[in-house]
């Protein structure tokens, strides 16, 4: 295809066509000639904006969980999806059929309306970009810096999901030798756990804060939130749940998976009194979920492993980075 925006014909085939444009509350949705949409909105609106840009393989999947996650910890429902798609000079007709494609999929898992974008090939690019706006709406907000003193810190999922998954793609080559191809499946799986919504529609009836932990990983996550809610905190290395795909690979990597990036992770601050009945409910409904630590009123953030407390050490990156 050629630099600029798509011809309106390509538009309607390839994309208007094939995007679920209808929705709670649309008012105006895509079309050509058509810039903006229209929607009517029920309770507090959440908005969230992120690119990807690193990833060439599922990158519609990613653009819309990574957004629907970000609204989903504000205690949101994602309702509506905006996209723009950049693609590099000479792109193929179905490259943009399989990144419309997952999108399309994956908003309709979610519920989700795709109500507006663009789509242009772009010069200078490499790779196609795929930037993506959730919007979405909360009766009741959980905000990101409302975390109290005493809370249980319940985590869902295990640690260091995303990285796994990426790990197990980016190096199959190298690893497959040493760990085998059962393993590695397994392994590259679990990004199939990416969307947190299932467990933020039970947390955020009773969660003070939530928080998805992406990269620096279970750590990292753990001190943003006590960064934005002024509180220390406790954590108990032995009751983070971890895969045994994950384990296996960091220790044949040597990294630590709680400082692995775990897009896929929900992380909540509940009051002591509700979480292990939370808990309860989240493993009723078949997901992993642990109370792994409390948060502190004091300035001061432990991690406790084999009985012996030390300072929770915050990652200065992601330990992704060591091995791809």
């Amino acid at each position: 295809m050629k630099p600029g925006k798509l011809p309106p014909e390509l538009l309607k085939k390839l994309v208007l066509s094939r995007v679920p444009s209808k929705g709670k509350g649309v008012i105006l949705g895509p079309g050509v000639g058509i810039d903006s949409s229209a929607m009517n909105v029920d309770g507090t609106l959440v908005a969230s904006s992120d690119p990807i840009t690193g990833a060439t393989r599922r990158i519609g999947f990613y653009a819309v969980h990574v957004n629907a996650n970000d609204v989903a910890v504000m205690g949101a429902e994602p309702r509506w999806f905006l996209v723009t798609v950049l693609l590099p000079e000479g792109s193929s007709e179905e490259l943009l059929e399989e990144i419309i494609k997952e999108i399309s999929q994956e908003a309709e898992k979610l519920g989700v309306a795709v109500v507006g974008g663009h789509t242009e090939v772009t010069l200078g690019l490499d790779r196609p970009i795929v930037v993506g706006t959730m919007l979405g709406e909360a009766e009741k907000l959980v905000r990101p810096d409302g975390a109290k003193p005493g809370d249980a810190i319940v985590m869902t999922k295990w640690a260091g999901l995303e990285g796994t998954s990426i790990i197990a793609e980016e190096l199959r080559e190298r690893l497959f030798p040493i760990l085998g191809e059962e393993l590695l499946e397994r392994a590259s799986t679990l990004i199939d756990y990416l969307s947190i919504l299932p467990e933020a529609r039970i947390l955020r009836n009773v969660a003070n804060a939530m928080h998805d932990p992406t990269e620096g990983g279970i750590l990292n996550g753990l001190h943003e939130i006590a960064d934005a809610s002024s509180l220390g905190f406790r954590v108990y290395v032995d009751r983070i749940p971890i895969r045994e795909e994950t384990k296996t690979l960091c220790n044949y990597l040597g990294i630590n998976p709680l400082a692995l990036i775990s897009s896929g992770v929900l992380l909540a601050s509940v009051p002591r009194d509700l979480a292990k009945k939370t808990v309860e409910e989240l493993l009723s409904r078949g997901i992993t979920a642990s109370i792994i630590g409390e948060f502190l009123a004091e300035d001061k953030r432990i991690i406790v492993e084999n009985s012996e407390e030390r300072p929770a050490w915050r990652p200065e990156s992601d330990e992704l980075w060591k091995v791809v």
